[in-house]
């Protein structure tokens, strides 16, 4: 089953959110708003907080919580900045999802489809029995 909650981009050639069994694979979310426009392009933090809020939107439009990720994959495409702002992206990250952290990952890219994203997230959670 796909998911496309209004609250996020409308999707063209993909879902936001697939949902198999227990399981769900939300597809990488940018620092959109609901247009699907990049509202603060160059700011690495407020770009980190709205992709992480949009994961949020996904997964609980799918039928899930936050609490349910299992795995995350960060996109950056400037690991610096990243690293630079670690402590107010962790802060936006607690406002939306639980303090002890699913597996993750992150990675530099060169680019990504939106050419003001500064950062994508995907995930993946399994509803708890």
């Amino acid at each position: 089953m796909n998911v496309n909650p209004e609250e996020l981009a409308p999707p063209r050639g993909f879902s936001h959110a697939t949902v198999a069994g227990n399981t769900v694979w939300v597809g990488g979310q940018i620092g959109s708003d609901a247009s699907g426009q990049v509202v603060e392009p160059g700011d690495m933090v407020a770009q980190c907080a709205r992709a992480i809020r949009n994961v949020a939107i996904a997964l609980r439009a799918a039928g899930f919580e936050p609490e349910d990720t299992v795995k995350l994959t960060y996109y950056v495409t400037d690991i610096q900045a990243y690293r630079d702002n670690r402590r107010d992206i962790g802060a936006a990250y607690r406002e939306s999802f639980r303090s002890d952290y699913p597996a993750s990952t992150l990675v530099e890219v060169r680019s990504l489809v939106d050419p003001n994203a500064l950062i994508e997230i995907d995930a993946v959670a399994v509803r708890r029995a």
